[in-house]
């Protein structure tokens, strides 16, 4: 049997038995393994050469301080990458994974209809204790439905790196704390079900997150801010003699 056949039948099976059940009944789960040792190591050495190359910029804040850096909010360097770009073609074959296990979700993700994603968010925490607050990626209907973040750190030990991903379930009396060690492939509902942090990182934390978009809420979000822009091209200042 092809190798590609037995994957899209493995990535199905997953889907439908244990990524869209998890969420359903607890809004997050995560995969370890995903990719495999060696094509795991292809992604981060990628994304190492990314941050020794200076590609990585400060992570920025949306909402009412949106374009801002605050390093004590959120201590992030980032960059956006499409896959497609020379030298990332095991991230083009990890987001290509990625988008066959939400396609075989479907229907079955409630009211969701699923048909684009972000870019990818190449994200490096440098380890001298910054971290992310706590906050919900989606809070005001920009669209965002999944959130999907691909860990890259090897020998991760919580207990002296920190770095931990906490998130708050909404209603409910626990936290969950997902370690970022490398080759785990997280999965949670973006909206404000799930507020989550990133607890302080005393080692470099490498991710990379991708945003799965419903496609009726992402297109009234664009709709809003098409609004919104062209409502404030036709409120231009007066000039002053």
């Amino acid at each position: 049997m092809p190798l590609g056949h037995i994957m899209r039948l493995d990535l199905e099976r997953i889907a439908l038995e244990y990524v869209v059940p998890c969420l359903h009944d607890i809004g997050f789960c995560y995969l370890d393994n995903f990719l495999g040792e060696v094509v795991g190591d292809c992604v981060l050495e990628r994304v190492k050469r990314m941050h020794r190359d200076g590609e990585l910029a400060d992570g920025q804040l949306a909402g009412p301080s949106r374009g801002v850096a605050k390093r004590h909010l959120r201590g992030d360097q980032i960059k956006w990458i499409g896959g497609t770009e020379e030298g990332c073609e095991a991230i083009n074959f990890l987001l290509t994974l990625i988008d066959r296990l939400v396609m075989y979700c479907g229907s079955r993700l409630g009211k969701y209809y699923v048909k684009e994603r972000s870019k990818a968010m190449v994200a490096c925490y440098p380890g001298n204790g910054t971290g992310y607050v706590r906050h919900v990626d989606n809070p005001n209907g920009d669209g965002r439905c999944i959130t999907c973040i691909y860990y890259l750190n090897k020998n991760w030990d919580s207990k002296l790196h920190g770095g931990i991903l906490r998130i708050f379930p909404e209603g409910k009396s626990y936290v969950a704390d997902v370690e970022p060690i490398f080759d785990r492939l997280l999965f949670f509902w973006s909206d404000r079900r799930n507020p989550h942090e990133v607890q302080p990182s005393y080692a470099t934390r490498y991710a990379m997150t991708v945003w799965y978009f419903d496609a009726e809420e992402r297109a009234e979000a664009k709709k809003k801010f098409r609004n919104l822009t062209d409502a404030r091209k036709r409120e231009a200042p007066l000039n002053e003699d």
